[in-house]
């Protein structure tokens, strides 16, 4: 399945995408299942199906997109995971994953615009798989870390570089609202079958800029889950941003800093395609 989180006539809500429609089943199911979150919580993906039929549709043009988890409790993102990634930034080779978190309103959903702020223009793209948490757990093995994921995502991990840069902890420059990029759904496990062999991009302006494949992370998906877990429980809804390749725009020459008018896409295979437009901050 693909699920959504979207807002149509007022309302926030949450379905399943088929066709050129969503199909409102958190419509019939609000009282149970207020939000995405609830229903993985409850692992309820079972009942989905049965809901489906007397549910309202929206076109696709017609809802407004909400980032997929709109309030996770912890969004834990991996830094230097790709090998090009680490070598563009000059960054040692570590031991384990470099950790870092965002915060849930810094996150924006698909075709919502990504502000440059009025403090910067070092506004760079990371385009990233993200993953969502289902089944809770601490100290989870990597050999069964993969039963924990509810989901995955696209991400556009957007950065304010000098930001990042005014101390060694990264939290700053990557909480500006609205520039954590999440959707425009999730694909459950089944539909994306075994990690690896799937192709991410970014595009800016239709220009592809980063080009790699989930078997090029340093630190792969159940290793990321095992080690988050060791330090932190992980929970129905959380959303772990796996890091991004090589090819950012603060390691081109020249540097290659997000403008208003900009179109963003990360798109990877078997999740989806992830667009967002580049506007500028009152």
């Amino acid at each position: 399945m693909k699920l959504a989180t979207f807002r149509a006539a007022g309302c926030t809500s949450w379905g399943v995408i088929e066709d050129n429609a969503v199909i409102d089943v958190g419509s019939a199911m609000r009282d149970r299942f207020p939000d995405l979150r609830a229903l993985i919580a409850a692992n309820a993906f079972g009942l989905v199906a049965g809901a489906m039929a007397g549910a309202p549709r929206h076109a696709l043009t017609a809802i407004e997109w909400l980032p997929v988890i709109t309030e996770p409790g912890k969004i834990l993102c991996v830094g230097l995971n790709y090998e090009t990634h680490r070598k563009e930034t000059g960054r040692s080779e570590v031991a384990n994953p470099t950790i870092f978190a965002r915060f849930a309103n810094s996150q924006t959903g698909h075709k919502q615009p990504i502000p440059r702020p009025r403090v910067s223009h070092e506004l760079d793209y990371e385009g990233e798989l993200a993953v969502i948490i289902g089944k809770p757990g601490r100290y989870i093995d990597a050999a069964n870390a993969v039963a924990h994921i509810a989901g995955y995502a696209c991400y556009n991990d957007g950065s304010i570089r000098d930001y990042q840069r005014h101390t060694h902890q990264f939290t700053p420059g990557k909480n500006f609202p609205d520039t954590g990029a999440f959707g425009p759904w999730m694909v459950t496990p089944d539909e994306m079958g075994a990690l690896g062999p799937q192709r991410l991009q970014t595009r800016v302006n239709g220009t592809v800029v980063q080009d790699a494949l989930l078997s090029q992370m340093i630190f792969d998906v159940p290793s990321q889950i095992a080690y988050c877990s060791s330090f932190t429980r992980l929970e129905p809804g959380d959303v772990i941003v796996t890091g991004t390749p090589g090819g950012v725009g603060a390691k081109r020459t020249p540097p290659l800093w997000l403008r208003p008018g900009d179109i963003v896409e990360v798109e990877i295979d078997k999740v989806g395609l992830l667009s967002n437009p580049i506007t500028q901050e009152d």
